[in-house]
């Protein structure tokens, strides 16, 4: 069985990938909180990854995977985003990952064949109004993602995920009604946001060896909208 550790799993995408690892991998979850229907066999530590120093010894000696899940959706103005507003996205979405990757590198280096997933999204490809914080922050993401996977192979592999909206907590002032929801799914091509599922199991694939020929990838997961034109 692999060690799995998931920062910021408690609920939304991460829950959702805890619950399909969990029986097959030792997952732990370092998080904020402990979410109120936590799986058994599932290890739950207090984690702040704004703040905190992860406390090694409640880790295991190797980490197989490693996902990084907190991130910021902080969508306005370029003219009404301060530089403290970027200085937090960045904070939160790269330094806060940069941060704990070198606490748990020598975890990560006993495996033999470690898998890391970072979130992005598809604003960064795309460029969409009002995602300037945000995409500059996902960017930075994508570029160490890249330089960490040509840096550690072949023992390491890095792999990125770019979605679209999802349905979680994270968005849930951009999808708390149905008016919002169908607008939203009107504007990608299969016709629906997407669902913690969509993203839980492609992470899932790529901390599995059925990904094991797949590094420094941007994966695209969002109903189509960065490659399709239908309407």
């Amino acid at each position: 069985m692999k060690n799995i550790l998931l920062i910021g799993g408690s609920y939304g995408i991460g829950a959702s990938l805890a619950q399909i690892l969990a029986n097959d991998n030792h997952v732990t979850v370092a998080s904020r909180t402990k979410p109120d229907n936590a799986l058994d066999n599932v290890n739950y530590i207090t984690f702040d990854a704004s703040k905190d120093e992860i406390d090694l010894d409640l880790l295991p000696e190797t980490i197989d995977g490693f996902v990084y899940f907190p991130g910021s959706i902080n969508l306005r103005p370029f003219k009404g985003l301060s530089i403290d507003s970027f200085k937090q996205d960045f904070d939160i979405n790269v330094l806060s990952l940069i941060k704990v990757l070198k606490s748990i590198l020598p975890k990560l280096n006993s495996s033999n064949s470690p898998s890391l997933v970072f979130l992005s999204t598809v604003a960064v490809s795309q460029g969409m109004p009002f995602h300037s914080s945000v995409a500059t922050a996902k960017a930075a993401i994508e570029g160490l993602a890249k330089s960490l996977a040509a840096e550690y192979a072949p023992k390491m592999r890095v792999n990125v995920i770019a979605p679209s909206i999802v349905d979680t907590p994270l968005a849930n002032r951009f999808l708390n009604n149905e008016a919002k929801i169908q607008k939203s799914a009107e504007k990608h091509p299969l016709s629906r946001v997407g669902n913690k599922e969509d993203i839980a199991e492609m992470i899932s694939f790529l901390l599995s060896e059925k990904s094991s020929w797949m590094t420094g990838q941007i994966i695209s997961v969002d109903g189509g909208l960065s490659t399709l034109i239908t309407n």
